[in-house]
């Protein structure tokens, strides 16, 4: 039985993803006084995805705390907070803003524990939105999954639906290490950005947390293997019900992308031998491309063939139709593993 099954039989209740995400740091703020939020518009407004959505009226202004719109002194204040024992939350509102705040990032959140010789930890998260699809233009709506993956030091945490962003939100606050924690504004549940079908899940009431590096077979099948993450999960599983008829197709979620679950990949392309990668960031440097070179080191001989499917390293256009154009979508999901499959 999947995890989000079990949980609908345990409560019946199913809830979008900004709610989990709250329920779950809610929680964690019940629990331990030293875990607080701090960002742009996560106090009045709630977050402008509604990550923060209720924390004001349940925590006050000392714990939900706007801020300036600095993100080198508010992300630089957390890592200094996180390093005196406290946990906090400090909120990137779109993640394209991480080039004024990359020294505070990577610098000294992902590098403080390492240049101390151990004598000190982060344990804070870094949430932030990602990705595009509601024309917002090239400085909104990236997902730069590949720029923090690639950057040692951090753990990446990227859900797809309701009840793994609440266990691995859980996961992340708890976590000695920084955590750089990324949601999908279209998979939130915003009613001005509909969601696709899948994201709002069963959710326990019970806290609970998802291992970090555990990747979850979404769809399971024999003829090809497609791997991917956050909005493209849901894409993926509509194209394989789409080739139902024709293709078998597994669909497996990485979850996490450091530490990234080669083994459950290397699984599913040893059965099928056919590889599909599908990743909404830039295709060169990648995801896509780091997901191929680990099963060519690794099952070469089980791989009979392969495909990307990728944003080209073009900025993500504002009119509506060149944003389709760039961005994949289930078409384009379907042409990779029919390439593959044939």
């Amino acid at each position: 039985m999947a995890e989000s099954e079990a949980a609908q039989e345990a409560t019946g209740r199913e809830l979008t993803m900004s709610r989990a995400m709250v329920e779950a740091i809610a929680s964690e703020m019940e629990a331990d006084e030293e875990v607080f939020v701090m960002g742009e518009d996560v106090a009045d407004y709630g977050g402008i995805f509604d990550s923060t959505q209720g924390l004001l009226e349940q925590f006050g202004r000392d714990r939900i705390m706007d801020v300036p719109i600095s993100e080198t002194g508010f992300i630089g204040a957390a890592v200094g907070a996180a390093q005196a024992g406290m946990r906090p939350i400090a909120e990137l509102m779109f993640v394209d803003f991480f080039g004024v705040t990359m020294d505070q990032i990577y610098n000294q959140m992902a590098k403080n524990t390492y240049m101390s010789g151990g004598s000190v930890s982060v344990p804070m998260v870094l949430m932030t939105a990602v990705g595009g699809t509601y024309n917002d233009a090239a400085q909104h709506s990236q997902t730069l999954y590949g720029t923090f993956a690639h950057l040692p030091g951090m753990k990446v945490v990227v859900p797809s639906n309701a009840y793994d962003a609440k266990g691995l939100m859980h996961r992340a606050i708890r976590a000695d290490d920084p955590v750089v924690y990324m949601f999908h504004k279209r998979l939130m549940g915003l009613g001005w950005m509909p969601a696709p079908e899948g994201p709002k899940t069963p959710v326990p009431e019970d806290d609970y947390e998802i291992e970090f590096g555990e990747a979850a077979v979404k769809r399971e099948g024999e003829d090809v293997t497609v791997v991917t993450l956050g909005l493209h999960v849901h894409r993926a599983l509509e194209a394989a019900e789409d080739l139902a008829d024709d293709v078998d197709v597994e669909v497996i979620d990485l979850r996490t992308l450091v530490p990234l679950d080669t083994e459950a990949v290397l699984d599913s392309v040893r059965k099928t031998g056919k590889l599909v990668v599908v990743d909404e960031d830039y295709r060169s440097f990648g995801v896509t491309g780091e997901i191929v070179a680990r099963v060519a080191e690794e099952a070469l001989d089980d791989l009979a063939a392969v495909e990307r499917v990728a944003i080209p390293d073009v900025p993500i256009p504002y009119a509506r139709p060149l944003e389709r154009e760039v961005q994949p979508g289930v078409e384009d999901i379907s042409r990779a593993v029919w390439a593959v499959h044939e």
